[in-house]
């Protein structure tokens, strides 16, 4: 149902020696919103979607994916429950095309095993097929249809941040994690990768019936944004850390004019425009 919670994150610790990352965070992801994390350089932002994404994983706290306690669970395995996300630096294969890469990101979801793929017949067959079918889908969607072919490695920052974005979609998610997935990019590309991210978020893949992510859409997203016009503009709800405490959360008209984080934040980013 809209408004339950998705994911849950209780009294979270992260150290590293003697830094404490995260200290004592308590975070409610709800099914049906787009969160946007934000706060300054050091805050504990990437560090939090990697305990929720199993890259990290916390010496103290709980963290629950649909009421499910998820702690021990590796990070493949909450990609396979349902938990995709891409990474503020670039993290694709760079020697592959763009269509490669989305197809090593379905790799996880073939049900046909090593000998019957070496034999590549029947069932192994038209599984190929109606993975490739999504693949294009997705490239469609998120207009690659130029680059499809392209080696990721040679292609402008935006497009390879477009191709993340793709991957991330042929996991057939139930919740994106976004972390500064639009860093770096100039104005137009910013534009380009909201647009995405709202069609995705809003189910607009209507003409894509066989691709379930682009039909039906993706209900949850948390964001990692520095934008504040894009977070402004695109969330529904604002989580704000400093130093790995929150410090507030709320909409955006709430976010935008409490003391503290004007103090912390939104105040450093104005007197830096």
């Amino acid at each position: 149902m809209k408004g339950d919670a998705k994911i849950k994150l209780e009294n979270i610790y992260m150290r590293f020696g003697g830094l404490t990352a995260l200290d004592n965070v308590t975070v409610e992801v709800k099914r049906g919103e787009i969160l946007a994390i934000i706060g300054p350089n050091g805050a504990g932002k990437t560090v939090l979607l990697n305990c929720i994404s199993g890259f990290y994983h916390p010496q103290e706290g709980n963290i629950y994916f649909e009421g499910e306690k998820i702690n021990s669970k590796r990070a493949h395995e909450r990609g396979r429950m349902g938990l995709a996300r891409t990474f503020q630096n670039i993290e694709l294969y760079s020697g592959l095309t763009s269509v490669e890469n989305l197809m090593a990101a379905r790799q996880g979801l073939m049900k046909s095993n090593f000998l019957a793929n070496a034999l590549y017949f029947g069932p192994t067959h038209k599984e190929e097929v109606k993975h490739r079918r999504i693949v294009e889908d997705i490239i469609d969607f998120l207009e690659m249809e130029a680059v499809r072919d392209s080696v990721v490695g040679v292609l402008p920052y935006g497009l390879r941040k477009r191709v993340e974005l793709g991957r991330a979609l042929a996991l057939e998610p139930k919740v994106l994690l976004l972390d500064e997935p639009m860093a770096g990019m100039n104005l137009e590309e910013k534009e380009d990768l909201c647009r995405f991210i709202i069609d995705v978020y809003e189910g607009q893949g209507s003409m894509y019936p066989d691709t379930p992510t682009l039909r039906d859409g993706v209900d949850t997203i948390v964001l990692i944004e520095h934008d504040m016009g894009v977070v402004m503009g695109i969330a529904d709800r604002i989580v704000v850390l400093d130093f790995g405490h929150l410090i507030a959360e709320g909409t955006p008209d709430e976010i935008k004019t409490n003391p503290a984080v004007v103090k912390v934040y939104l105040g450093e980013e104005a007197s830096s425009d």
